[in-house]
């Protein structure tokens, strides 16, 4: 039996304006959708691309209530929103995937870890410290990993203290400890979840974290880890993502860990850093399988085509300003070169302005050309002279 649907099929809105709501729009409008975001800064980069803009804050009752009412779905790319906002707006029949309780566990690391401990979901060990102290984690034990409870994202609210001298340097604010995992290797499985309760788990990659920014810096597809590995890390994801009945996609950050165990480190209810190289590399990117899901519509398959590397291209450091690019033409003679920007009309050290997949039939040479143009590309303000 076909099934009719009208054009538009739909209005997607999208609660942050960001890089992935910038990479959604486009899978939306594959879908046959049209789109409106919600974010604080005018012009922000998926505004850039998007049907229609709400400038306010994700903590604005009244705003998310107009994207709501202009909306048939919504969605969010970040999780620094007023969840209880978010729930009324659910409460009263608007559409909104992931769910807001969903969200309100994530936002909380200790809730979240919690879930997954009560659900016999394998995690490292962990307490709550409302005040830390010196006594606290000394009776916790190191080396441990402390994290704040609410609002870290991209390597911020985390941190890694091996022993007790360096307590200075932690976090002064409600957290969790944890305990500190020896790892193989990081990876990472994006599973998506439709409204039906249907899954599809994308093939695990694995992550290698810069050392001083604390985020990814260079991701290779698929993981080099046993299939049995493989097969474990896809359970563990899909019992997470039933373990918080959610929908929509999700990426499932893990450890493998010296003694073979895979184990959760933490999931974002979103699109994924992880999830960039499916663009290229697989036949549904995360994206549209995202909105699949979120609209009610078939999961795509999550087949990978190619291997695949992905570098994210980060400000240079020194003052922040208009940036200019340095080595894109060279960068971009090379052979399964795709590079995506993500329109911030400034850069900052650190920042992530965008980034670059190769794609090659063997994955060390994907890698290799990855780290290459990596190498080529610098991102300075305008007002900076580059030294490259």
């Amino acid at each position: 039996m076909s099934h009719s649907r009208p054009m538009p099929l739909a209005c997607l809105g999208f609660i942050g304006g960001g890089q992935l709501a910038r990479m959604m729009v486009p899978a939306a409008m594959r879908l046959g959708c049209t789109t409106i975001v919600l974010d604080p800064t005018p012009g922000a980069p998926a505004a850039l691309v998007a049907s229609r803009q709400i400038v306010g804050d994700f903590y604005d009752a009244d705003a998310l209530r107009e994207l709501a009412s202009a909306c048939d779905v919504l969605t969010y790319d970040i999780e620094d929103i007023d969840a209880a906002a978010l729930q009324d707006l659910a409460d009263s029949g608007h559409l909104v995937f992931p769910a807001p309780r969903v969200l309100a566990i994530v936002q909380d690391k200790l809730t979240q870890k919690q879930l997954y401990r009560d659900k016999g979901i394998p995690t490292a060990d962990f307490v709550g410290v409302e005040t830390p102290t010196p006594e606290a984690f000394a009776e916790f034990g190191y080396p441990l990993v402390q994290k704040a409870r609410r609002g870290g994202y991209d390597g911020r609210g985390v941190a890694i203290l091996r022993t007790h001298e360096a307590y200075h340097k932690h976090l002064p604010v409600p957290c969790l400890v944890e305990r500190f995992v020896p790892a193989r290797k990081e990876i990472s499985i994006l599973v998506a979840r439709g409204r039906d309760g249907s899954t599809a788990c994308y093939p695990p990659v694995e992550m290698v974290v810069h050392p001083d920014a604390n985020l990814l810096d260079l991701l290779l597809a698929p993981a080099d880890i046993p299939e049995a590995v493989a097969e474990e890390a896809r359970r563990v994801a899909v019992a997470v993502a039933e373990a918080l009945d959610g929908v929509g996609i999700f990426g499932v950050e893990m450890f493998w860990t010296e003694d073979d165990r895979v184990l959760v480190n933490e999931v974002a209810p979103r699109t994924h850093n992880s999830g960039h190289h499916t663009i290229e590399a697989n036949v549904t990117d995360q994206f549209e399988q995202h909105l699949r899901a979120v609209l009610g519509l078939p999961l795509g398959s999550p087949a990978q085509l190619s291997p695949a590397a992905l570098v994210n291209l980060l400000g240079a450091a020194g003052p922040k300003g208009a940036p200019v690019v340095h080595g894109m033409e060279e960068a971009l003679a090379l052979p399964g070169v795709s590079f995506h920007w993500y329109g911030k009309a400034q850069t900052r050290p650190h920042r992530k302005m965008g980034h670059v997949t190769v794609v090659d039939p063997d994955r060390e040479a994907a890698c290799a050309r990855a780290l290459q143009v990596r190498d080529m590309i610098t991102i300075n303000a305008a007002n900076q002279e580059t030294t490259t």
